[in-house]
């Protein structure tokens, strides 16, 4: 307690009378008394830290890291005995940086729009930001609200605070081991993750940003319903950020003094802390250099800073046998945080639409995914793995199932395209980037069978068969989608007693199985890469008749066949007619010609050239 009397004591105080009176005054009360709203008790900071300290770390959002000791500056009292009076308006400890005071009282009056209940004041979270960080280290933010330079703790490494591994990855806090407070209210990144909030709506909740630190520590101290306007609650939402009566008694001292007044400054401008916040044990912190203060995370800050009364001696002797200087051992070189816009942060889908295609075919859709630095921006270089797992065959393209893809100036990564494998089903795809604490992203995909939206038979000739024979003539048919062939089809065929399949038929036509036995239905058949079909031979059974066949397609595609059971038909033997014998022809018996002689009286014979003479 002494420590902390003497932090009190500051260059107001000009005489040991003041400073005597300041100290008698603080060892009687402990803390600044702190009054919330008029009318309401005080309580008993103590009793409340013992009713709640108890309950551990973990639910402390700075993880019970180290805060600035520094207390309020005392001032003469107006009267003898009376306490000391806190400044008025317009000194330099009241006054608080423009974007700083502006996000405070933002907040403010956003839980009061949203949890009226809670009655936050502004004062509180202006105490608590400046016992975590010094009010943003004097308000060095940007025009944005965003501190110029990340402000982070100590590692908790479980050496005097908390021990908590690493939870983002080194996403925020640069420390991939274990994490750290972060940004100018010093949530630890578990907690930011809960209470993280967007306040200045640029799409991105950022705890470096003090418009949204400042509105996750007002909705974080109003969790559990509290009401803080009730002292008893008030310091209970004060302990869950660190669980320490010390640290309780610290920032009531600031709220109560921003109470009795403030007023607004220039960013960059405001009164950075004199002493330094609670040194971690594990790395104690070395006497400053003169001239010098240290800031939240140990980096020297340009601001005289006295040696004090009461400080920690100087270092020991060397041990015996030395030569009288002190030799510390050499420490190794502690790397250089990376910054947040150089630090992996998050991924995220970067468009990626359904994952849908037919069994043999490509995906139209690729998988897409984004990286973001630690404060939310695309973050280029980042390698990102893509593996499909399932035992649909799907592949990507160059039959590889992982591939790893860097993302570009846009932060994007896109997978190659899909080729989908033979078999029906789903799969997933993941995505994964970052080391420590990885990223995944998965995505659901499916393949479908292949599908024909139309089948007809090639030919049109009739199907008969006589009783207990086959079917002389094969079924063919061909399968179509979209007009084009539709290879690799899936088809059913059953035997049915009407078109539209309602009914199976257990007589007539039917194939045969690999045992020889009779079936009537038919479901491992498959179009060929024509998109033809062949069904098996077909048999009939002994009962006549005209039955169907219905050819169903994965799609939905049907057509239905007559198979008719039909004996042959008796004939009549045909009755022949007797031969008809012809005549038998007779040649005509050849006469040889009479000779006549000339008719009158005979005469001789005349010789040749001799003419007869005729008689007188």
């Amino acid at each position: 307690m002494a420590a902390h009397i003497r932090r009190r004591l500051r260059k107001g105080a000009t005489t040991t009378a003041v400073a005597a009176a300041a100290v008698a005054a603080l060892a009687a009360s402990q803390a600044p008394a702190a009054t919330l709203t008029e009318g309401t008790a005080g309580g008993d900071p103590k009793a409340a830290g013992e009713d709640t300290a108890s309950a551990g770390d973990d639910g402390a959002a700075t993880g019970n890291s180290p805060y600035y000791t520094d207390l309020p500056p005392l001032v003469t009292p107006d009267k003898p005995g009376s306490s000391s009076n806190l400044p008025a308006t317009g000194s330099a400890e009241a006054g608080i940086p423009a974007s700083i005071l502006a996000a405070y009282k933002q907040a403010e009056r956003t839980v009061a729009a949203t949890d009226p209940n809670c009655r936050l004041p502004w004062q509180l979270l202006a105490a608590i930001g400046k016992v975590e960080s010094g009010q943003a280290r004097g308000g060095r933010v940007d025009a944005d609200g965003t501190t110029t330079s990340p402000i982070l703790g100590p590692a908790l490494n479980g050496q005097g605070f908390a021990l908590i591994k690493d939870t983002d990855g080194g996403a925020y806090d640069s420390d991939a081991v274990h994490d750290r407070a972060v940004g100018p209210m010093q949530f630890i990144p578990s907690t930011w993750a809960s209470w993280g909030q967007d306040a200045n709506s640029d799409g991105r909740k950022d705890p470096n940003n003090i418009f949204d630190a400042a509105l996750a520590a007002g909705r974080y101290l109003c969790a559990n319903d509290r009401d803080l306007a009730l002292a008893a609650d008030l310091d209970k939402a004060v302990l869950s950020y660190n669980r320490s009566t010390e640290y309780l008694r610290t920032v009531r001292s600031w709220f109560s003094y921003y109470q009795r007044g403030t007023h607004e400054i220039p960013d960059g401008t405001g009164t950075l802390p004199t002493s330094p916040s609670t040194p971690s044990p594990s790395t104690p912190s070395p006497s400053p250099r003169p001239g010098t203060s240290t800031g939240p995370t140990g980096t020297p800050s340009p601001k005289p800073s006295p040696h004090k009364p009461g400080g920690k001696p100087s270092p020991g002797p060397s041990k015996p046998g030395g030569d009288g200087s002190t030799s510390p051992k050499p420490k190794p070189p502690t790397p250089e945080p990376t910054p947040p816009s150089e630090t992996f942060g998050s991924l995220e889908n970067a468009g990626t639409g359904p994952l849908r295609a037919t069994a043999g075919q490509t995906f139209d859709e690729r998988v897409s995914v984004r990286a973001r630095n630690a404060l939310g921006a695309p973050l280029a270089k980042v390698p990102v793995t893509f593996t499909v797992t399932g035992s649909t065959g799907t592949l990507f393209t160059g039959g590889r199932k992982t591939v790893t893809v860097t993302t570009g100036a846009d932060g994007t990564a896109t997978a190659p395209a899909l080729q989908a494998g033979e078999e029906a089903g789903k799969f997933t795809v993941t995505a994964v980037a970052g080391t420590g604490r990885p990223r995944t992203l998965t995505y659901a995909a499916t393949v479908t069978a292949r599908q024909a939206d139309a089948i007809a038979r090639t030919d049109e000739k009739a199907l008969v068969a006589a009783p207990g024979e086959k079917f002389a003539d094969a079924v063919t048919v061909k399968a179509t989608y979209k007009d084009a062939a539709a290879a690799g089809v899936a088809v059913t065929a059953t035997m049915v007693k009407d078109p539209l399949g309602l009914i199976d038929n257990d007589e007539g036509p039917y194939f045969k199985d690999a045992d020889g036995k009779p079936v009537r239905t038919l479901t491992t058949l498959t179009t060929d890469a024509d998109g033809v079909l062949r069904l098996p031979e077909i048999f009939a059974d002994d009962t006549e008749g005209t039955y169907l066949l219905r050819l169903t397609t994965e799609g939905g595609a049907s057509v239905v066949i007559e198979l008719t059971i039909q004996a042959p038909e008796e004939t009549a033997p045909e009755e022949t007619a007797p031969e008809e014998t012809a005549p038998e022809e007779t040649a005509p018996e050849e006469t040889a010609p009479e000779e006549t002689a000339p008719e009158g009286p005979a005469s001789e014979e005349t010789a040749p050239g001799k003419t007869a003479t005729p008689e007188a």
